[in-house]
């Protein structure tokens, strides 16, 4: 194996690894954060019109995640039903949801794990769009994280409390 293969091969495996730790284990891992603290009413409370409930942006996430990943990168078959996330009254319980984004959390990591180092410059389809496998995870990964903040805003509306994302880590320079 030459040099360049090698760097090639870590180069996957750090950019797989940074993938699956923002999308899994921060963004899935504060979502079920907040689901523990919201009560089902709240979960699926809409502010106004114009807004999505925490109920359907973590089904947003569930079927954008996916379609990008799981059609996009690993070949699945599409069936997502992008409006139907949005306006389903179907109220499904916090276990449930909870459940989902566990399911989901183990469907990335198997289909993460199996990117090689050739596939990053891929172009794949997905949606209407023709984007490389590493552009999907970029997507994917920002994506995640811009609605992790939202449901992280409504979570704390809802409750008034400090989620302790760090815990009781000290995050002032020091």
């Amino acid at each position: 194996m030459s040099l360049k293969d090698s760097g090639l091969i870590l180069l996957s495996e750090s950019l797989k690894r940074e993938a699956l730790r923002r999308i899994c284990d921060e963004s899935i891992h504060r979502i079920y954060i907040c689901l523990h603290k919201l009560t089902e009413q709240q979960i699926w409370h809409k502010p106004n019109e114009h807004s999505n409930s925490v109920g359907h942006l973590v089904l947003h996430l569930c079927g954008n995640a996916r379609q990008w990943i799981g059609t996009g990168i690993g070949g699945g078959e599409d069936t997502r039903k992008r409006n139907w996330e949005f306006t389903t009254d179907e109220k499904f319980s916090k276990d449930r949801l909870i459940e989902m984004l566990g399911t989901l959390d183990g469907e990335l990591r198997q289909t993460v794990e199996s990117i090689s180092p050739e596939d990053w410059t891929q172009i794949r389809k997905v949606q209407v769009f023709e984007e490389s496998v590493l552009s999907i995870l970029v997507h994917v990964v920002e994506h995640f994280s811009y609605h992790t903040g939202q449901i992280t805003l409504l979570t704390k509306l809802y409750i008034n409390e400090d989620l302790k994302y760090y815990g009781d880590l000290n995050l002032e320079v020091q």
